[in-house]
């Protein structure tokens, strides 16, 4: 009884120390014409999701992204869009844990929105290409996790972190981009011309902010990781 205690002790010291950093670092603007992110919370989103889970993580980075969101005020409709942050935890700890085949209906249903919406077809369509390696990676990827491929190589577990990481990433910007464009919420902020011209940014920005997340996660997460498993403190669901 007191070792569940202790665990359970430690699940919540984990959680409110993931809420916490992910309020600071959604408290803080970024780059101006930064892409989808406006804040600096889409660095820590992968890892708080790997370490806590797919549940604890959405809840961990939630709380974090509204009250941040409160303290950095941009608009109401942000409070909507940064949703897609705890969406992105959620799918980067569920590709971690080999759990692929929810990310794979997810990221089908996202394209589908989007790809059925007469805006879409205005729009590059290599505006998305992120999004698209995200998904041609992540069915093999959750296969050979789900198989165990790395637990007993633990050299492969920067590769695992980078992709969960990734595809984690390219599902929150799934999400606002659903709102955005299936949503038809552009149309407060954007008339089309100016939309392409988003697009094209965004094809740039994005995938260079995601790239960041990636290598902070993979450097973070190499050691923490393997510390948390060390202490007992590993969250497993």
């Amino acid at each position: 009884m007191q070792e569940g205690k202790l665990r359970a002790s430690q699940t919540v010291a984990l959680v409110a120390i993931f809420a916490a950093l992910n309020v600071i670092t959604d408290s803080f603007g970024g780059l101006p014409s930064s892409g989808v992110w406006y804040s600096w919370n889409f660095m820590l989103t992968p890892l708080t999701g790997i370490i806590l889970g797919p549940f604890l993580g959405f809840a961990a980075a939630f709380f974090g992204v509204m009250i941040g969101h409160y303290l950095y005020f941009i608009d109401v409709f942000e409070f909507l869009f940064t949703i897609g942050a705890p969406i992105g935890a959620a799918v980067s700890a569920l590709m971690y844990r080999g759990k692929w085949k929810p990310v794979s209906i997810y990221y089908t249903v996202m394209f589908a929105l989007y790809f059925a919406t007469p805006i879409a077809w205005q729009l590059p369509i290599w505006g998305m290409w992120d999004t698209y390696i995200a998904f041609f990676l992540l069915i093999p990827t959750g296969v050979l996790i789900k198989r165990g491929w790395w637990v007993h190589e633990t050299r492969r577990l920067p590769i695992v972190l980078v992709i969960t990481a990734f595809v984690g990433l390219e599902a929150d910007v799934l999400f606002r981009i659903a709102l955005l464009i299936p949503g038809q919420t552009y149309k407060l902020f954007f008339d089309v011309e100016t939309l392409r011209l988003t697009w094209g940014s965004g094809a740039v920005l994005t995938p260079i902010k995601a790239l960041t997340s990636c290598v902070t996660t993979l450097v973070i997460g190499r050691s923490l990781i393997p510390a948390l498993k060390q202490a007992g403190s590993w969250i497993h669901h």
